[in-house]
């Protein structure tokens, strides 16, 4: 099943700068979701970090609904009064008919209005929107499913807001609702069954079946054309929860997606075709000059050594200059987030690595949040015993150090014999002793509920990765979501991020993929697959995606051992890099976050909210989709100068050379691949035309002379 350009807008070059301005002072956009200032999955970081775009776009006119949870509202949200007169009127009218709605401010950037809606002060009236429910759409919510109870609720709620927002109205409404997720999706459905003035677009970032059946270990996209969609929910007892994700996309005047792939899937799932793929972006913060995110990959990657000296206490036997620092991160989901591939590679690369007697060291981390009950004692003790060399090593240091000033003070060069006693020797062999370790450093960083029948563990287990002297790969599970205040490893996830060298993410089911987009961000190369909506995106607009750090693994049209195979070439071609071309690749990688900008994807939004308002108010707006054939595509070309790694960028080079005084200028290269992509969006606001920050396109200092 080829992956087919047939979509109405699927690359940056297939939306043209629109020559007619929308008028958006009579429109007013909702934006609907479970995840707005309530966190859940990636959807939050979705909305939270296009609001700003979208607030600057309509001003006054934008509202997030989602649900009221208490706990959340307290440390994200502002409440105040209405300041719209006309939503003020409309909130007070159900309050006084037995809702409890909330307005407020979400404290992000931007600042967005909120409308929160408790759900649960109108549970009474979940039997009767059940029985509608059945009535008008031929769906039945068990009573045992709480998740899909809510979204019964949330979704009834939802279009009484935006019903009695067009009934408070004194002239006829041009309201735009946009619905993220099943969960948001009954909205929709009540307002086209009650043919509410409301143009609607819904977004799926990932259908329900695609999850469920990918987790049940089935070859999915090469049989999607197969399933019998019906049978395969029913089976899975979600049936109800896949038709109102499916009514919600056949009912939507605008159908969206984040990504080709996705898009392949929901054509054959929901059975529509999208109409815009709508990537997701991140609000890219630019620094101005290269060194600084560089010194910052340096700050970050000494304090994860510093935990790697604790952990690895007495068999510290590797050299931390020399070591490279892998990671994989997100739900756990062993299988779907390619967490058994990345693992079997691993021990393929643990072999290639002893087989060539390399020096460098792999540590490989999991950050993948399980059951557990508390921190592993040996691994505390192990942070514990690196805390009491160092303050042994200070205070040994501090006593030599009065020693030395004091024979200087007499004019005399120190005794050297004299300069440690006896107790130093004492204090420093207790230290030593300290050190020795019965055991092998532990696997895991915590207790784990079912150590027995984790599948992370049962595959350490089975591939022999004990974290031996003898092996050049190590690994370290971390189950637990990453946190400044951890006492085991106290960094939040962005730091630990831009202090390793290579994020591995060889997905088999993932929409869009987040985590590399923000490892792009961050300078850090990245490894995602054909069948992420990251690779594919990737894939489509740089000619040679692994000069720039971006390695993409074919899991496609590639059996798993082969896909493995490639996957430790991978990780072999990047360990044989030098320290040089490491920071050369890092520049390249920070260049790509352009692409990543909401400035950029949040064109798409724009278009797809224009071409709802256009179907759903034919008489007031216009719109003609671009055909993405008509004009060619931009591609970040290959670069022109070192290549990044020693075989895998030949393209980039015709020589292969470590040597320091190699040709490369930072300057002329970033400046080469800055031409290759256009200016970011910049959305027109009610008080005046925005501006991109200052610094954004400021220029970048070579990056040769920088610490890694």
């Amino acid at each position: 099943m080829p992956l087919a350009r047939s979509l109405s807008v699927t690359s940056l070059s297939g939306l043209e700068d629109w020559d007619e301005e929308f008028d958006l002072e009579d429109a007013v956009l909702f934006e609907v979701a479970w995840e707005v200032a309530n966190k859940v999955g990636g959807i939050y970081t979705v909305i939270q970090t296009k609001a700003r775009l979208t607030a600057e776009e309509w001003g006054e006119n934008y509202f997030l609904v989602g649900p009221y949870v208490e706990s959340n509202v307290r440390t994200q949200v502002e409440l105040i009064e209405p300041t719209n007169p006309i939503l003020k009127r409309t909130i007070d009218k159900m309050n006084a008919s037995g809702c409890k709605v909330y307005f407020g401010r979400w404290l992000i950037e931007g600042s967005p209005y909120v409308v929160l809606i408790d759900v649960a002060f109108t549970a009474w009236s979940l039997d009767r929107w059940k029985s509608e429910l059945w009535e008008n759409f031929s769906i039945g919510v068990p009573w045992f499913d709480r998740e899909a109870n809510d979204a019964v609720l949330f979704g009834f709620l939802t279009a009484w807001l935006l019903g009695e927002y067009a009934a408070q109205c004194e002239e006829p409404p041009h309201i735009l609702a946009h619905f993220h997720e099943w969960l948001a999706g009954l909205g929709l459905m009540l307002c086209r069954r009650r043919q509410l003035p409301v143009a609607t677009i819904f977004t799926t970032h990932a259908t329900l079946l695609g999850r469920y059946l990918c987790a049940g270990k089935v070859d999915f996209y090469n049989n999607l054309a197969e399933f019998n969609v019906d049978k395969e929910a029913g089976d899975r007892q979600i049936y109800h929860r896949y038709c109102l994700e499916r009514s919600a996309a056949r009912c939507a005047h605008v159908f969206t997606t984040v990504s080709q792939i996705t898009a392949i899937e929901a054509e054959y799932l929901l059975k529509r075709k999208p109409d815009i793929i709508t990537p997701n972006g991140l609000n890219v913060k630019k620094f101005s000059a290269m060194h600084e995110f560089q010194n910052l990959h340096a700050k970050s990657k000494n304090r994860i050594q510093e935990f790697i000296r604790g952990h690895f206490y007495g068999h510290l036997d590797f050299n931390l200059d020399k070591c490279v620092f892998l990671f994989i991160a997100g739900r756990y989901e062993f299988s779907n987030k390619g967490a058994d591939i990345f693992l079997e590679a691993l021990a393929r690369l643990n072999y290639l690595l002893r087989v060539n007697h390399s020096d460098v060291t792999v540590v490989a981390f999991f950050i993948m949040p399980a059951r557990t009950n508390n921190f592993n004692v040996e691994t505390l003790k192990g942070q514990a015993v690196r805390k009491q060399l160092w303050d042994t090593a200070q205070t040994v240091k501090e006593r030599f150090g009065k020693k030395l000033y004091e024979s200087l003070l007499v004019g005399q060069l120190p005794d050297v014999s004299k300069m440690l006693d006896k107790e130093d020797f004492t204090m420093m062999k207790r230290a030593i002793f300290s050190t020795q370790r019965q055991c092998q450093p532990p696997i895991c960083t915590h207790n784990m509920l079912e150590d027995s029948s984790d599948p992370i563990l049962n595959c350490i287990r089975r591939i022999g990765l004990f974290n031996c002297s003898a092996d050049r790969v190590k690994v370290i599970f971390h189950p637990e979501f990453l946190s400044s205040t951890s006492p085991l490893l106290p960094m939040d996830y962005e730091e630990f991020v831009r202090g390793c060298h290579l994020g591995v993410f060889p997905s088999y089911y993932e929409p869009w993929g987040y985590t590399p987009a923000e490892c792009t961000v961050m300078g850090i190369p990245s490894i995602s697959t054909n069948l992420s909506g990251f690779g594919c995106f990737m894939e489509e607009h740089i000619a040679d995606p692994s000069a720039y750090g971006i390695y993409i693994l074919d899991r496609r049209f590639r059996g798993v051992d082969e896909s493995c195979n490639q996957l430790t070439s991978f990780l072999f071609q990047f360990c044989k890099q030098s320290r040089r071309q490491r920071i050369i690749q890092r520049n390249r990688t920070e260049r790509l976050s352009d692409l990543l900008d909401w400035r950029y994807l949040g064109r798409y939004y724009i278009s797809a909210r224009h071409m709802a308002l256009a179907k759903a108010f034919p008489d007031t707006y216009m719109y003609e989709a671009q055909d993405p054939t008509s004009s060619s595509g931009f591609r970040y070309p290959r670069p022109a100068s070192v290549p990044p790694s020693p075989s895998l960028s030949r393209h980039s080079s015709p020589h292969h050379s470590d040597d320091e005084d190699e040709r490369y200028d930072e300057d002329l290269e970033a400046e080469k691949d800055r031409v290759n992509i256009r200016q970011p969006f910049v959305a027109k606001t009610k008080a005046g035309d925005g501006v991109p920050s200052e610094n954004f396109h400021s220029e970048l200092c070579t990056a040769s002379k920088d610490p890694s």
